[in-house]
């Protein structure tokens, strides 16, 4: 069986390889530890899981635009920033946090990626292809 391969649009440019970590709840990057990349937000469906090295895969941000950044940054200080990110409602504070901190983002891909992708698959994005495939 060959790689599954879905077009996306890119909005940060870069390529990202790496294990996919799912996350139904909309996510706020000031809720992770940056030292260990943990997200720590009581209720959260990640609560307790690391982001880190990861490509995130999940619905939205939410948070200011302040914390996003400052989050991000402190991740990369520590060297547990998310390899690259999946999302299926961007707003520009992700935006803009993603393309300062260089870390690859796409959003509208197929619909069909999220009935096949699965926590702990391995993808790559590749926004200048404009596109997520699923390594097997």
């Amino acid at each position: 069986m060959s790689n599954l391969k879905y077009k996306a649009f890119p909005i940060s440019e870069g390529r990202a390889k790496g294990e996919v970590l799912i996350s139904k709840d909309p996510i706020n990057f000031y809720i992770v530890k940056p030292e260990s990349g943990v997200l720590f937000e009581a209720g959260h469906n990640l609560e307790g899981e690391s982001i880190a090295d990861k490509i995130l895969v999940f619905p939205s941000d939410k948070g200011s635009s302040v914390v996003q950044m400052d989050s991000l940054y402190q991740m990369n200080k520590h060297g547990n920033m998310p390899k690259g990110l999946i999302i299926e409602h961007a707003s520009t504070v992700l935006v803009s946090a993603a393309i300062v901190m260089e870390i690859p983002l796409i959003t509208d891909v197929d619909s069909e990626f999220y009935q096949k992708i699965k926590s702990g698959d391995k993808v790559l994005i590749d926004t200048e292809k404009e596109c997520v495939e699923i390594i097997e």
